[in-house]
């Protein structure tokens, strides 16, 4: 592709050769992520189905990680046209009480708030350094942020449920579309022990660095371990 791009434009694509496999690039994109996402035209992109984008490291010096170098780490389709005020968490399994559902608003108004700085990082950030190399996409460095999160704690939720004592792991599923576009199939499931879930760091989160959640990262709710 990128050579007959060089043959009709009439100039050489310079680094075309290091470029990530199956990379498209921006300009042949359907819509520009900094644009769309928010952010810094420094940051780089390295798969666009599904978007995932790294920073620069030298866009990482703040204490306080900006929202607009925050990475972007996905596996599915992120949800479109929410409604915040319909959204609505699910807390049930064998190991609660009770099912019950939770309303952004229910979450604000019933728990204790807290607000932590957090290191989040993707566990294949630095990847393109690994020799054998390995699968996936190629982070340099950049695959990692420590911004500030606001919500409630889990084990606060959880609490409300009736965690009971036999309970030892919680799983969690995105609300992201498979990327075939079917609505059956999970498109990421993850857990944690749950000594992890019952930690005060371990938060249900609407903010970032004191605004709603990007789109990209987790808006309207997320986990942040």
């Amino acid at each position: 592709m990128l050579g007959t791009l060089a043959g009709a434009f009439g100039f050489e694509i310079v680094f075309a050769n290091k470029l990530p496999p199956n990379y498209l690039p921006l300009f042949l994109q359907d819509q520009d992520p900094f644009e769309l996402f928010g952010k810094d035209r420094e940051m780089i992109v390295l798969n666009n189905k599904p978007w995932n984008m790294e920073a620069q490291a030298h866009l990482l010096n703040d204490r306080v990680t900006p929202n607009q170098y925050m990475f972007i780490r996905n596996n599915g389709i992120i949800p479109t046209n929410i409604d915040a005020t319909q959204w609505t968490l699910t807390i049930d399994g064998e190991s609660v009480q009770s099912e019950k559902q939770f309303s952004l608003q229910d979450l604000k108004t019933k728990f204790e708030q807290h607000t932590y700085q957090l290191t989040l990082e993707c566990g294949g950030n630095g990847r393109n350094e690994f020799d054998p190399p390995a699968k996936g996409n190629q982070w340099t460095t950049g695959a990692v942020g420590c911004a500030k999160w606001t919500g409630v704690r889990l084990k606060d939720v959880l609490n409300d449920c009736g965690i009971k004592d036999n309970a030892v792991y919680i799983g969690y599923y995105g609300n992201d579309t498979h990327l075939s576009g079917d609505s059956a199939k999970v498109v990421i499931s993850r857990g944690v022990p749950i000594q992890k879930a019952m930690q005060d760091e371990s938060l249900i989160a609407w903010a970032m660095n004191d605004k709603p959640l990007p789109p990209m990262n987790g808006y309207p709710l997320r986990l942040v371990f």
